[in-house]
């Protein structure tokens, strides 16, 4: 090899280096086109396997879709799956092809995942039904099926559809155990206003997702309160006698903290609960 090969040769070389496309360097893995062992760690993921991937393909769901409380897909559903609790042990015994994960898997896990050269895709929390759709896009590319993405997202788009905003709208609040609300920047806030209805949660000056005194609140009430907390019954906060008296002047719509978890097809859900609330309050 002459001199000029070998300075071309170390030119070429560290030009690889630069573009991160060195030799020796590691790839991230790539998942087969049509994986057929998925593990998802993500229960919103879950939700959203139950629509676009084949049953054969799901090897391991989150423990919390088995978790009545926390669960966006039917019970009975959830329990013909094996869940995991998402350690690196039950998820690389679980021999997986492609681990879908969220924002909240230990670093730790994700680390060992990449070592042992395991495809893994991770999904965010959604701030809006856009970005809900996306996620669903890239899900069902992930796992091969990305017709079904197409499918899933025109039901959304015709449940949402479905809704027809009033002339004035309605100002409502989503109100969770202790006072949980949520505010502008969450998908709740997006489906509220799609529904037709006013978030009031930036007119207390709340965050995207905030605690609402009870002292604001009974001062300049809502219209409409959506709680899956009935005053009275399981929250010390609506049980005040104060917020008792506001009975006339306030419509309680029953709205499931499940409907608050998840974006995917849970928002064919919340699109149908609105869609009843105006029919309500018309």
């Amino acid at each position: 090899m002459t001199m000029g090969q070998t300075q071309s040769g170390m030119m070429a070389a560290a030009a690889l280096m630069l573009s991160g496309c060195a030799p020796n360097a590691s790839a991230p893995p790539i998942a087969p086109a049509k994986p057929q062992r998925i593990v998802s760690m993500n229960p919103c993921v879950d939700a959203i396997l139950m629509e676009v991937a084949d049953p054969a393909q799901i090897a391991s769901i989150s423990h919390y879709s088995q978790d009545p409380r926390a669960t966006s897909i039917p019970i009975e559903v959830a329990n013909r799956f094996v869940a995991n609790n998402g350690s690196a042990e039950e998820v690389i015994g679980a021999k997986p092809d492609l681990v879908i994960a969220g924002p909240h898997v230990a670093l730790q896990t994700l680390a060992a995942l990449k070592r042992l050269g395991i495809p893994v895709v991770s999904i965010g929390v959604p701030t809006s039904i856009v970005d809900s759709q996306k996620q669903i896009s890239e899900v069902a590319t992930a796992v091969g099926a990305p017709a079904n993405a197409a499918i899933l997202n025109a039901k959304i788009e015709e449940s949402l559809a479905a809704i027809k905003p009033t002339a004035a709208a309605k100002k409502a609040l989503i109100w969770q155990g202790g006072g949980l609300v949520p505010g502008a920047g969450t998908l709740a806030n997006d489906m509220l206003t799609r529904g037709g209805f006013q978030n009031m949660s930036q007119s207390y000056g709340l965050k995207m997702w905030d605690i609402l005194p009870l002292e604001p609140f009974l001062a300049n009430p809502p219209e409409i309160l959506f709680t899956g907390n009935q005053p009275g019954k399981t929250d010390r906060v609506l049980s005040h006698p104060a917020l008792l008296h506001l009975s006339s002047k306030l419509r309680v719509i029953d709205f499931p903290s499940s409907l608050l978890n998840c974006g995917g097809p849970t928002i064919i859900k919340v699109a149908e609960r609105l869609k009843r609330a105006q029919g309500k309050v018309s």
